[in-house]
C-alpha cells in the first residue's frame, strides 16, 4: 500500500519550529468557526514580528479533499488539502468548526475514525461551536467535561450521556491539564476566539495573548469558565410579561435587598410563583439570577480598574469581598484580584 502523502515539505519544517494549526473545512461550516480562531493565530505571528521573534504558528484549511468548501454565508474558502492524506507533526492543533453543516458532518464515520486516529499523536484536538458534536461521536469526549453552542447544548446531552455537559462556560480548555490541555471544546461562534487566544497564551504568554485581544479590539480575554452570554442579554429573550419589568428593574438596584421575597413584592407574585416563571422562561432560580447580575457588574467596574475589591462587593450587593470573591471563582474560576489584572483595561 502506498504511503500517505504528508503536507509539503517547507509546511513540516515551519511547524517543527513552531505549532501547526489545522481547521476542518466543510460546506456549510459556520465561517467565523474557522476564521476567527485562525485570525487570532495570524495576528498572534504579527505581534512576534514586531517584537522581532520568528513566526510561531502555521495555519491550514483541510476538507474532505483540496478544493472550495461554501460557508453557510456563502464564503467560499480554499483547502489546501484533504484530511485523509495529511500526516500532522506532534506539535499540533486540529480544531473542528460548528455550522449547519454538522448535521451532516457529524455521522460522516470516515471523519470520525481519522479523529480517533490522529487524537494520540497531535498535541491539541478541540472544537469550536456544534463541532464538539463531532467529537462526541467519535467517541473522544466520554468521561469528559465539555460545552458547545447554548441552542446544541441539550442534543449534546441527551445523545452522549457519557459526557459532563457544561452549559455555563466558553470553553473547556486548561493548559497543562492531562486531559483538557489535550481535548477541549468550546461555545458558540466568538467563543472560538476565546478559546484560541487561550491557546495563545498557554504557548506563548499571557502578554502576547493579552497583545493579539488589542490588536482584534476585543474588550478583553474571557476567561474559560464565564458565561455563554450575559443575563441581561438572557432577559431580553423573556415573552414573559409578569417578568419584563423585574428584570428591567433589577439592574438599577443591585446593591440593595434583592431577596426572593423582595422580587416577588416588586413583581406582584407569590414568591412560588415568581420561582416557577423564572424556571420556566429563563432555566434559573430568582437568587440566581441576581447573583449573574451582580457578578456582571463587578466584573465590568473590576475592568475598568477605578474601585477596590471591598467598594465593588458593596455596590454591586455582595457585601463582603468575600463574597464576591466565592462567586468569582464560581462562575469564572479565578478570583477579583487576578481578573483585574488580568483582564482589567487600565
Amino acid at each position: 500500500m502506498p504511503a500517505k502523502p504528508s503536507i509539503p515539505a517547507v509546511s513540516t519544517r515551519r511547524a517543527s519550529e513552531g505549532h501547526l494549526v489545522v481547521s476542518v473545512g466543510y460546506d456549510n461550516a459556520m465561517s467565523l468557526d474557522i476564521v476567527g480562531p485562525l485570525q487570532v493565530f495570524a495576528t498572534a505571528n504579527d505581534v512576534r514580528a514586531r517584537q522581532g521573534l520568528r513566526t510561531w504558528y502555521q495555519t491550514q484549511l483541510v476538507a474532505r479533499s483540496a478544493g472550495a468548501v461554501t460557508t453557510s454565508c456563502g464564503l467560499k474558502l480554499l483547502a489546501d488539502h484533504g484530511w485523509r492524506n495529511l500526516e500532522l507533526p506532534a506539535n499540533s492543533t486540529v480544531l473542528i468548526p460548528g455550522g449547519d453543516g454538522i448535521d451532516e458532518v457529524q455521522h460522516d464515520e470516515e471523519l470520525r475514525r481519522w479523529l480517533r486516529d490522529i487524537e494520540p499523536g497531535v498535541m491539541r484536538l478541540g472544537s469550536v461551536c456544534s463541532g464538539a458534536l463531532v467529537l462526541a461521536r467519535a467517541g473522544l469526549l466520554d468521561g469528559h467535561a465539555a460545552t458547545t453552542h447554548w441552542c446544541r447544548i441539550d442534543e449534546l446531552r441527551a445523545g452522549h450521556p457519557d459526557i459532563a455537559v457544561d452549559s455555563d462556560r466558553l470553553h473547556t480548555f486548561e493548559a497543562g491539564h492531562a486531559v483538557y490541555g489535550h481535548i477541549f471544546t468550546s461555545a458558540g461562534v466568538t467563543a472560538g476566539i476565546d478559546l484560541a487566544l487561550a491557546l495563545v497564551e498557554a504557548d506563548l504568554g499571557r502578554a502576547t495573548a493579552l497583545a493579539v485581544a488589542r490588536q482584534l479590539v476585543m474588550f478583553m480575554r474571557r476567561p474559560g469558565g464565564q458565561a455563554q452570554f450575559s443575563p441581561l442579554l438572557t432577559a431580553e429573550t423573556t415573552h414573559a410579561p409578569r417578568l419584563a419589568m423585574l428584570l428591567d428593574w433589577i439592574p438599577g438596584q443591585i446593591g440593595a435587598d434583592l431577596s426572593v421575597e423582595r422580587l416577588a413584592e416588586q413583581a406582584c407574585l407569590p414568591p412560588r410563583t415568581l420561582a416557577r416563571v423564572f424556571h420556566k422562561e429563563l432555566g434559573t432560580t430568582p437568587a440566581r439570577y441576581v447573583e449573574r447580575v451582580r457578578l456582571e457588574a463587578a466584573s465590568a467596574l473590576l475592568g475598568q480598574r477605578q474601585a477596590s475589591v471591598a467598594t465593588v462587593a458593596r455596590l454591586c450587593g455582595f457585601g463582603h469581598p468575600e463574597n464576591l470573591r466565592r462567586s468569582f471563582h464560581k462562575h469564572l474560576a479565578v478570583s477579583p484580584v487576578a481578573f483585574a489584572e488580568r483582564f482589567g483595561s487600565g
